[in-house]
């Protein structure tokens, strides 16, 4: 059996925290060009889950790879590298404090 450590892992930025327990996450990646060699910059989004529901827009983030969650989901959030600045985090609908 495959042990954790073994598994994929991915850094990006938080773009989207709307759902419940799901975060979206783009990967950024820089590869040169097939033919001409520029390097090109392509980006990947990721749904990636967030039990304790922690990360907010802006933040940066490492991911793991992880059994299939539901339709989309096959990401786990690992931890919170840096949290962004200047955001003030949005009270969520429903949530009592």
């Amino acid at each position: 059996m495959e042990a954790r450590d073994s598994r994929k892992e991915k850094r990006g930025v938080v773009i989207q925290d709307r759902m419940d327990k799901t975060i979206v996450v783009q990967v950024e990646r820089r590869e040169p060009h097939v033919i001409y060699g520029k390097v090109v910059r392509k980006v990947k989004k990721f749904y990636v889950h967030d039990e304790k529901e922690e990360a907010r827009p802006g933040d940066h983030v490492r991911i793991q790879e992880t059994r299939p969650l539901s339709k989309l989901k096959r990401w786990r959030l690992v931890e919170i590298e840096q949290k962004a600045e200047g955001v003030v985090p949005a009270q969520r609908e429903g949530s009592v404090e």
